[in-house]
């Protein structure tokens, strides 16, 4: 899919990947670049950067999500990509409160769920759409530290998986990203962590990559290559991967 003349909505959009995408998303030519951030006044500042729009979204509020698409169709036309990109990380294992996993869950997963429940059936209605959602490689990978953002993280690639083979045919594209280490304020207060082992991405690079990976219409985008091989190790030998994953464990957290 090519962006130029296309409107486009991107969540996060105040800083990080979601701002470096939207300012790509742009400079290819966007008919119309919605940036939505429960942090409306970066948001504004993004738009404003862009001659963009913007709109204050809590993406864990369904509410919120189905007003900004509502909105969005009713006064601009309609959404040809929809970039389902903010994301929170919570530490912690089994033991983290009841109310951050809700929360990283309403976020890192429910959120995509509520963009494809108002936003599907009408891009299928109109013959075709494209979703993509951010994941990360802990989610074909693991979150060393994080129960909950592994767990979250997997299923957003299960939920984007789903989603094309169900809706594939009546012309969704779907494309889930999953980057290792991006410089943003996630990743702010642990810049030596372990999922910046292979390097902490600049958000710039990484929305070059998007950019192509949409124009080639793939399914699993990786700005981080290496993450290919760990799957492949993975899948070849659990066991083995797993006595590594524990290596590092000790490594980061021993």
């Amino acid at each position: 899919m090519k962006l130029n003349d296309r409107i486009i909505v991107v969540t996060g959009a105040a800083s990080g990947i979601g701002r470096a995408m939207a300012q790509r998303f742009a400079a290819e030519g966007a008919k119309l670049v919605v940036c939505a951030d429960r942090d409306e006044a970066g948001a504004k500042a993004t738009a404003a950067g862009i001659g963009g729009v913007a709109f204050k979204v809590d993406v864990a509020r369904e509410a919120d999500i189905q007003t900004l698409i509502e909105t969005v169709e009713a006064d601009h036309g309609p959404i040809d990509l929809f970039c389902s990109n903010a994301g929170i990380g919570v530490g912690g294992g089994a033991e983290t409160p009841n109310d951050d996993w809700q929360r990283i869950w309403d976020i890192n997963v429910m959120a995509h769920v509520w963009a494809a429940r108002h936003l599907v059936p009408r891009m299928a209605a109109r013959g075709g759409g494209y979703l993509l959602n951010t994941a990360s490689a802990a989610g074909l990978l693991s979150q060393i530290g994080s129960a909950p953002y592994a767990v979250t993280k997997h299923a957003a690639v299960g939920l984007a998986e789903w989603l094309a083979i169900t809706h594939g045919d009546q012309g969704i594209k779907v494309s889930v990203l999953c980057p290792q280490a991006v410089r943003t304020a996630m990743t702010a207060g642990n810049p030596d962590g372990v999922a910046s082992i292979d390097g902490m991405m600049e958000p710039e690079f990484l929305a070059d990559v998007v950019v192509k990976s949409i124009e080639a219409e793939e399914f699993l985008i990786l700005p981080h290559p290496e993450v290919l091989t760990y799957m492949r190790n993975k899948t070849d030998n659990y066991g083995r991967w797993l006595g590594g994953m524990r290596k590092l464990n000790r490594r980061f957290n021993g």
